[in-house]
């Protein structure tokens, strides 16, 4: 036990004494089920009191290669012991070897390195607002981004800005403008938004937080169409689905698409650390200046090093292939519960959203009584989860997330 100025700092003795300190000194920004996680490693984690679950969330897809993968830890472990950051005052030895192997991996020709998602997200409307004014002539101030429906993208104020979801938005007004919504899945929609002003077009190629709903076939050969014929950009949203979470490096690659841009984050810092980048053309990412755009951490030793492990697991292709086989196993089985509990299942390799049939139990109910069994899972909405488990699992594993499922979903 510790004390600071008479006040003891000794850890709760259980699980709900740990969840007593959260509710009593962190904000409520979260509705977090009440399991105190612990440990955890591969696929599983353990709570407090020593219980052991099935991870079926993988952190959001910023745990695709699961708990503490050996060579993630020990590249960051290693970087941990030369030199952890300089800032981008200075070069440092891991920048342009991470960019490098990130663009190859990509596809792509520039890179710029930022922290979180939502920085992504920002620092690609940044970019197209630039590259409008700069390159596409459009006045300084005027350029408007095309955004979907049921969109999720970040919660900074510009993100939410774009949203459809109030409950991300009620009370948080003034809104940044220069944004235009159109429904997911309709090209035509789009193709009809589209003005002079129009810099880019900002779509996730999966859904996510909307429930893992995937866009009608053809949808973005169409958009990559209107966005040619009219001189705009379009940025492909990768940070949850791309990096193998689909059963290909980028969830757009099913469509036989590129984007000028994509942003990428959550497993890029390999469930060790906030890394994102912007990855694109060098036309486009080409349009920033210094000064213009950073961040002290975007870029740091310890983040690149991370990044190039993360990049070397997906150059062999192995997590590509396990979320592609796994996958079409899990939706297999899933769909098979369709009139037994499911509605309706949807998703793209080792992601799917399932939504419960009507006399079933809530989302939220649902998760619980997942938890009791062993297994974490999320809602989203009010009927709809989402199953995202590690490309590490192994199909047994798989199997006894999925038979329970079964059980708690019989109405």
């Amino acid at each position: 036990m510790t004390t600071f100025a008479g006040r003891e700092t000794a850890a709760p003795a259980s699980a709900d004494g740990f969840i007593a300190l959260d509710e009593r000194w962190s904000t409520h920004n979260y509705h977090p089920l009440p399991v105190v996680i612990a440990e955890a490693e591969g696929a599983r984690v353990t709570d407090v009191d020593g219980k052991s679950y099935l991870d079926f969330l993988s952190g959001y897809s910023a745990l695709n290669f699961g708990h503490r993968h050996p060579a993630l830890i020990a590249a960051a472990v290693e970087q941990l012991g030369r030199v952890t950051l300089t800032s981008r005052a200075f070069h440092h030895d891991q920048l342009g070897l991470f960019c490098r192997e990130l663009a190859e991996l990509t596809g792509t020709e520039m890179v710029l390195p930022m922290n979180s998602g939502a920085e992504a997200v920002e620092s690609a409307v940044k970019v197209a607002r630039k590259w409008a004014h700069q390159v596409k002539g459009v006045p300084d101030g005027t350029a408007e981004i095309i955004v979907a429906g049921s969109n999720f993208h970040g919660r900074t104020t510009t993100i939410v800005s774009f949203s459809t979801d109030e409950t991300a938005r009620a009370g948080f007004g003034p809104f940044t403008p220069g944004f235009v919504t159109v429904p997911y899945g309709d090209a035509e929609a789009l193709r009809a938004a589209i003005t002079p002003r129009t810099a880019a077009v900002l779509l996730e190629p999966v859904q996510g937080e909307a429930g893992v709903v995937v866009p009608p076939h053809g949808y973005f050969a169409d958009v990559r169409s209107a966005c040619d014929e009219h001189g705009v950009l379009l940025i492909a949203d990768e940070i949850q689905s791309g990096l193998a979470r689909t059963g290909t490096v980028l969830a757009l690659d099913h469509e036989g698409v590129r984007a000028d841009v994509y942003t990428l984050g959550k497993a890029l810092g390999g469930g060790i650390l906030p890394v994102s980048a912007v990855v694109g053309s060098r036309a486009v990412l080409g349009v920033l200046q210094p000064g213009e755009h950073g961040s002290t951490f975007g870029g740091n030793p310890v983040a690149c090093a991370v990044g190039r492990a993360v990049v070397r697991l997906l150059n062999t292709g192995e997590y590509q292939q396990r979320s592609a086989e796994l996958g079409a196993h899990l939706h297999e089985r899933l769909t098979g519960l369709i009139g037994h509990g499911l509605a309706e299942v949807r998703g793209r390799g080792l992601w799917a959203g399932i939504d419960i049939a009507p006399g079933g139990p809530s989302g939220r109910a649902a998760s619980e009584a997942l938890a009791g069994l062993g297994v974490l899972c999320k809602e989203t909405h009010e009927n709809t989860l989402r199953v995202a488990p590690p490309l590490v699992i192994s199909r047994e594993d798989l199997d006894l997330g999925i038979d329970a499922i079964a059980k708690v979903i019989q109405p």
